[in-house]
């Protein structure tokens, strides 16, 4: 398992990456460039997750062959369906990566809550329950290649 060393803060033990679909991992229902590739590459150091209401009914086929979970949430109480996912996962050792008001809870409850902005944009509620903000989805996956891009913005 992964371990992301926080100094001044906390150390954490990573062992599951949930991630939103639509405006997270992708635009306009597409996958964002190099997406698909990064998780392969990773997924044997953590098990990825994709959690989505589906909103464009493509991210079956989008993500088939790729190494990861893929969760479809109901059209209702979409906050309250990710967060108890992220239950089940375990908070503690995973990371949560979302850009919407659905994404809220499950970023405030994740070890590592990710809020991430693209084109469709970023609520404000997950911006505050998030720990950190990044400007593109492949720099989550830095994070993941290098723990210690961590430390510059959270270390105490």
């Amino acid at each position: 398992m992964p371990i992301f060393e926080i100094p001044g803060a906390r150390t954490i033990e990573i062992s599951h990456i949930l991630l939103d679909y639509n405006g997270t991992l992708a635009v306009d229902g597409q996958p964002i460039a190099g997406v698909r590739k990064k998780i392969q590459a990773l997924s044997s150091a953590f098990d990825f997750h994709v959690i989505t209401a589906d909103t464009f009914g493509s991210v079956t086929q989008a993500l088939d062959g790729v190494n990861c979970s893929v969760v479809t949430i109901p059209d209702w109480d979409q906050a309250r369906a990710k967060a108890d996912y992220l239950e089940t996962l375990g908070p503690s050792c995973t990371i949560a990566c979302g850009n919407g008001v659905n994404d809220e809870l499950m970023l405030k409850n994740a070890a590592l809550g990710v809020a991430v902005l693209h084109e469709e944009g970023l609520a404000r509620q997950s911006l505050m329950a998030a720990d950190i903000l990044i400007h593109h989805i492949l720099d989550l996956f830095g994070y993941l290649e290098h723990p210690g891009r961590l430390i510059a913005c959270l270390r105490k």
